[in-house]
């Protein structure tokens, strides 16, 4: 339970900072479609995520968080595009794909260790 909670509270944080990026972007930068692309993908991690902690057996739990898993990997490709288009700044790349990929690994952790209970 810990650690789900660890993983809400990080992919709730990383929706945040998404949308404090896509406002960035429309505000800022006057981008309106790659950003969009973003602050979809960036904030279905946490509501896939809520969806999960919701299920209603184990089972229905590991595959909810494998969505959430998959749904993770997505930003990483929008933050990278707008990185390689000048939208993004390197530092903002570097900070945004590591809560990424830190929330990647914890969810790939859990994810296994509650596949092995569930089977």
């Amino acid at each position: 339970m810990k650690t789900q909670n660890i993983i809400q509270e990080k992919s709730f944080l990383f929706a945040i900072r998404i949308v404090n990026t896509y406002k960035y972007l429309n505000n800022e930068k006057k981008e309106f479609v790659l950003s969009k692309q973003l602050l979809r993908s960036g904030t279905s991690i946490s509501a896939n995520l809520e969806e999960a902690l919701g299920g209603q057996s184990t089972a229905d739990f590991v595959a909810k968080l494998s969505i959430s898993y998959k749904e993770a990997r997505e930003p990483l490709y929008w933050i990278r595009l707008l990185h390689a288009t000048d939208y993004l700044s390197e530092q903002a790349r570097e900070s945004l794909t590591n809560d990424c990929e830190e929330l990647c690994k914890i969810m790939s952790k859990h994810w296994s260790q509650q596949r092995k209970t569930a089977t």
